[in-house]
This record gives C-alpha cells, structure tokens and sequence, in this order.
C-alpha cells in the first residue's frame, strides 16, 4: 500500500471512531488554553472562541461535516445537563454572602433577565426577523442547556440558539474587562453578576479568570438567571410576540 493511501486509509477509520473528535475537542481547548495564557490571558485570546475556530479549521479542512463530528463529540453535549444542575454549588457555597447582598442582586436580577429577553426581541421585531428565529434568539442570555430547552419547547431551532448562546458568551467575556474598567465598576462581585448574568458559562469562566469573587457572582447570576428566565419568558414571549 503506497503511502498516501495508508494515510487516506487511516484517516477513514479514525474519523469514524467516535472517540476521535470527542479527544480532537478536548486537544483544541487545552492548545486554546495554552495560547491564552502567551497572551496573559487577553479577553481576545478567549479559549472557548479559540476552540471554536480551531475545530471549525479542522472539520473544513478535512471536509468533515457537522453530523459526523456531533456523533463522536457528542459526549460534549451530554455534559451540559450535568452542568447546568452543577450551577447549585456555587449558590449553596456562597449563599451567605448571597443574603447578605439580596436586594441589589434580585434588583439586577429582574432588570437584567427582562432586559435581555425584550431587547433582543424589540431588536428581532424591529428587523422583521422570523418568529422561529425570535424565539431561538430570546433566551440566549441563558446557559446553553436552559436556553435550548426553551427554545425547543416555545417553537425555535435548538441548534440557531445555541450558536446564538456561543456568540452572546464569546461577545460577553471579550467586552466586560475593558467595559468594566471604563465605567469605573471596581467592585468584583458587581463585574462578575452582570457577567454572568448576560454571558452564562464561557462569561463566568473568564470572570473566574479575573477573580475568584467575580467567579463566584457569575456562577450565582448564571444559576439564577436560568431559573428566573425559565418562568418569564414563556408569558413575555407570548405578550411581546402579540
């Protein structure tokens, strides 16, 4: 056998092992890890946007289509429902300084989980987007796994809400360091609840990346904006749509 048919032949069999790109996604994120910290840790160098572009190179590349990736990373995917239940720890951790905080943050919690959903909306309506669309689009501010459940259950594309989740993440954890610091907002625990609260899980990573109190107020604003978001989007959905 001639070598770039070996190589074609081998490249056959492992791009049909599911464990291949499920090991190809865990090696792009810890690649984007390592770039990241080159760039000491630069909002741009975001490792989840990084694993994006690395992964997206690869399969075009390769000519692999999405089907055929999802089927070996899918485990990936599995993992979001843990997660998603996981958010109760670091609510249960922190929950005395929660109390101690539980005016402002309900405050920001009910003016943050309204405003994401009726501006991204307003904006959808304003633009004349499909209703599918509006849907798919109204809980991206929530994690992924929520997000999707919602989005499915109101009538909207699962796979659109989650890309739009991934990019209001990404969008989220570039901005809020450099926002943040414009506005003057010193305060760790305020950075890391608005950060959580507008870009879930990749945003509460780099708040963690920050500061560990930043962490722990995304990782609360995070859990508690699926919650909220879960009971108010169905009704405001049907008034806003109307």
């Amino acid at each position: 056998m001639s070598e770039p048919a070996g190589a074609f032949a081998l490249w056959a069999y492992l791009s049909t092992t599911p464990l291949f790109w499920l090991t190809a996604t865990v090696l792009a994120f810890l690649t984007a890890g390592r770039v990241s910290q080159v760039f000491g840790g630069h909002p741009l160098a975001n490792p989840v946007a990084l694993t994006i572009l690395f992964m997206a190179l690869l399969l075009e590349a390769t000519g692999t289509r999405y089907a055929a990736y999802f089927a070996g990373a899918q485990f990936v995917h599995f993992l979001l429902g843990p997660a998603t239940v996981a958010l109760a720890v670091p609510l249960h951790r922190h929950r005395a300084l929660v109390r101690r905080h539980l005016l402002p943050l309900v405050a920001a919690l009910a003016i943050g989980s309204l405003t994401a959903v009726v501006s991204a909306v307003g904006l959808a309506l304003t633009f004349a987007i499909p209703r599918e669309a509006i849907v798919s689009l109204a809980p991206k501010s929530v994690t992924a796994a929520v997000a999707m459940g919602l989005s499915e259950r109101l009538g909207g594309e699962p796979a659109l809400t989650a890309v739009l989740c991934i990019v209001t993440g990404i969008g989220g954890a570039v901005v809020v360091t450099p926002l943040m610091n414009a506005l003057g907002i010193r305060n760790f625990a305020a950075r890391g609840f608005a950060v959580g609260l507008t870009s879930h899980g990749i945003g509460t990573a780099r708040a963690l990346a920050v500061d560990p109190v930043a962490g722990a107020f995304a990782g609360v604003a995070m859990a508690l904006n699926a919650i909220v978001t879960s009971v108010i989007l169905p009704p405001l959905l049907r008034l806003l749509l109307h």
